[in-house]
């Protein structure tokens, strides 16, 4: 660095011909003539291709966001469908909900219906088997009455009245005798 220090103060003590501020042509033409071929071999060699590589790296980067964007559109089409399908499906649900409740009310209905009508078959066997019942007691009651009356009054009137009479007697008190059951006084 003393070298090159020492050759600039020298250069500035000889005079007014070599100085910092005098421009040698010939180094400027060699510098400019250098310039222009690394600026020609790097237009040919490096730019083009740098500046392609830019470019494609740029076309690369705008269709990825393309493809992004495209994307996100899609997600957000899909994600419309799908909740256009959970809606479907939530009303499909309430829909198949309330048939089922209707179905199973109509279900009870006919049920109770079916119940009601048997208790009501079941209630007029049972008054029917009674009535039968019954007829066939009185029935049964009036002949044991009919013999015991007659029985009785076979002995009673054995001594006073003839057998016509008799059975005269006997005739009338069974043709009294259901009107006597049903007001009560046989």
């Amino acid at each position: 660095m003393s070298i090159h220090v020492a050759g600039l103060l020298a250069a500035a003590e000889g005079g007014a011909g070599s100085g910092l501020l005098n421009v040698d042509t010939t180094l400027l033409v060699a510098t400019v003539v250098a310039f222009a071929v690394f600026a020609g071999i790097l237009g040919k060699f490096a730019w083009g291709p740098l500046l392609k590589i830019v470019d494609d790296r740029e076309k690369a980067i705008r269709e990825q966001v393309d493809s992004a964007e495209k994307a996100a559109a899609d997600a957000k089409a899909a994600l419309a469908q799908h909740q256009e399908l959970l809606k479907g499906a939530a009303r499909e649900r309430d829909e198949l909900i309330a048939r089922a409740a209707k179905d199973a009310e109509a279900l009870r209905a006919d049920l109770q219906a079916k119940a009601k009508s048997d208790a009501e078959q079941i209630l007029a066997r049972a008054r029917e088997q009674m009535q039968r019942e019954k007829e066939q007691a009185l029935s049964d009651l009036r002949a044991q009455v009919a013999d015991i009356a007659i029985e009785a009054a076979s002995r009673i009137v054995k001594s006073s009245l003839s057998e016509e009479a008799q059975r005269k007697l006997v005739d009338d008190y069974i043709k009294e005798l259901p009107r006597a059951i049903g007001e009560g006084r046989a």
